[in-house]
């Protein structure tokens, strides 16, 4: 095989579209649901992880920021939304909201799981 964009198509090389799925997490003393995109690992997963690895980057907000996408794959948030740097005054991401979403991605990219 020759590599080229039709013959990485065919393998399914590309991550598609994202993935919609359901997350609900507790936040205070309510149980709050949402529908989530969850874009498979990428490209864009991989750049997010060397540049924490480089120090760039929080590794955890760079993998949520690069991994939830709204409907048509664009992301819904920036590292800097998750850490609260992006609004000092709205603060981080809420700890169980982040759980949900790091185990939603999990999930969709089969993390996790052993082969037998």
């Amino acid at each position: 095989m020759n590599l080229s964009i039709d013959s990485l198509k065919e393998m399914g090389a590309f991550t598609g579209a994202p993935v919609k799925r359901e997350i609900t997490w507790e936040q205070g003393d309510k149980q709050l649901t949402a529908t989530v995109f969850v874009r498979p690992l990428s490209y864009l997963s991989a750049k997010s992880d060397l540049l924490a690895m480089g120090g760039k980057g929080d590794a955890v907000a760079g993998r949520i920021a690069a991994s939830i996408c709204d409907a048509e794959g664009k992301p819904v948030f920036t590292p800097e939304d998750i850490t609260g740097e992006a609004d000092p005054e709205r603060g981080p991401l809420d700890g169980n909201l982040t759980m949900a979403l790091l185990a939603v991605i999990g999930e969709v990219n089969g993390l996790g799981k052993t082969t037998s």
